[in-house]
Parts: structure tokens; sequence; C-alpha cells
């Protein structure tokens, strides 16, 4: 291994990290990042099946499945890994999208899969997590959200007021943060895009859309980052044109 890739290789050495959300494209994008970097991952999905197709040959991370929209179950994933001494990070990645059309259009069914996938799921996992973040001299938190919040339309108006909301909870967390070692950060994106999609839609330029290696970058580059310096942040990670 080249000097530079020892580096590489052991800049987390010693974190453990937990990705919620782990086998979407981003997910398995961000873990497979932090595992080359020397970081134990803690891979959360919903499926086993879908964790050890995206993950399950990755060195370094560890597969659990989780309902993280169920105070009791995550409680339960938190308590088991105080017993390994906590973690050092917390990247939320679970998320989706729904609308479209006129605010009329916007159906309680979508705003009650936004609701729990967005925000439901950041609550669980934050408050039983935070106090192990804190404990950690290296403890980050970072989501990811969306440029619609600045520029809701009618079309989108419950993913972006999710969003809002989930943003308004991370700044709440960068204030509990009080000391010098913690975190909690939001990063922007337009959406994210992968080469299975552009493979899919080679006719297709996804312009301002944010690839899922760069978001891996930025979420490791969270751990070599002061705190204070990024503590309560919104990272816009939207390529330049």
């Amino acid at each position: 291994m080249s000097a530079a890739g020892a580096g590489e290789a052991s800049a987390l050495e010693g974190l453990r990290v937990l990705v919620a959300g782990a086998s979407s494209a981003s997910g398995t994008a961000v873990c497979t990042a932090l595992a080359r970097a020397g970081a134990q991952v803690i891979a959360v999905g919903s499926s086993a099946g879908r964790l050890d197709e995206s993950l399950g040959l990755v060195a370094g991370v560890e597969l659990r499945t989780c309902d993280l929209s169920r105070p009791g179950d995550v409680a339960s994933l938190a308590s088991d890994m105080q017993g390994y001494g906590g973690i050092d990070g917390l990247i939320h990645l679970v998320g989706g999208w729904r609308g479209g059309g006129t605010l009329e259009d916007q159906s309680d069914d979508d705003w009650d899969f936004l609701q729990q996938n967005i925000m439901t799921t950041l609550r669980n996992v934050s408050r039983s997590f935070v106090g192990q973040l804190a404990a950690s001299g290296h403890g980050r938190l970072a989501i990811v959200s969306s440029t619609a919040v600045e520029s809701p339309t009618p079309g989108n108006a419950g993913y972006a007021a999710a969003k809002a909301a989930a943003e308004a909870w991370v700044h709440a967390i960068a204030a509990q943060f009080s000391g010098p070692g913690a975190a909690a950060v939001v990063f922007v994106v337009k959406a994210l895009v992968n080469d299975a999609m552009r493979a899919e839609h080679p006719e297709r330029k996804f312009p301002g859309y944010t690839d899922v290696s760069e978001l891996a970058r930025a979420a490791t580059s969270l751990f070599t980052a002061p705190a204070g310096q990024i503590n309560g942040k919104r990272i816009n990670l939207v390529p330049r044109a």
C-alpha cells in the first residue's frame, strides 16, 4: 500500500459510524467510503436481503436490520451499540420523495410516507444516539436535505416541509452539542445520482445532481474537520455549473 493509501485507510481508525438507510445507492457509497477510511461501519436497513446484496462483501461493515420508525426497536439498537462502547457517528440517509401537481394533489398517504421516512426515523435515531455522540470525542451527525427547502413548489410542498422539519431538528441537535468534540450538519443537494441511474437513462444529463461518491466523500470528511467549524452548518453539495 502506498503512503497515501495508508493514510486514507487509517484516517477514521477506531471510530464506529452508524449509517441509517444503508442499502440505498447513497448508503452503499457512504458505508464503503467510511470503511475504506478505517471506520467500523454499522449499516442499518429494513431488509436483510438488500443489505447483504449491497454491502455483504465490504470489509469493515456490520449489517443490522432495524425498523427505524419504531422507537422501541431503535432504543434496543442503541443499547446494543452502547454495550460496544457507543458510536462516534450517525449518518441518516432514510428518505424518499412523494409529490407532484398542486397542493390539493398532496395526499395524506404521501404526507404519512414523507413524515415517517424523513422525520420520524431521524427523530428516533437521534434521540436514542445523541448521548453516545455527545460522549464521543469525534461525534458527528449528518442528514441529507434538499434545495427544495429554499424554493418549495406546490408539487413538492410535502417533501420540502418534511425536509425543513428535519433541518430544524438537526439545528436543535447542533445547539445541544455545546462541547468542542461533536457536530451536527445538513448536507444540501438538488438530487442524488449514481452510475446505475446514468446507465439506465443514458440520454439524461442530470444537471445539478450530486453523485453519491461526492456525498460519501463529504460524510467521511466530517470526522477530520474541526467540530467547531462545522457544527450547525448547511453544507452545499450541489455541483457548480
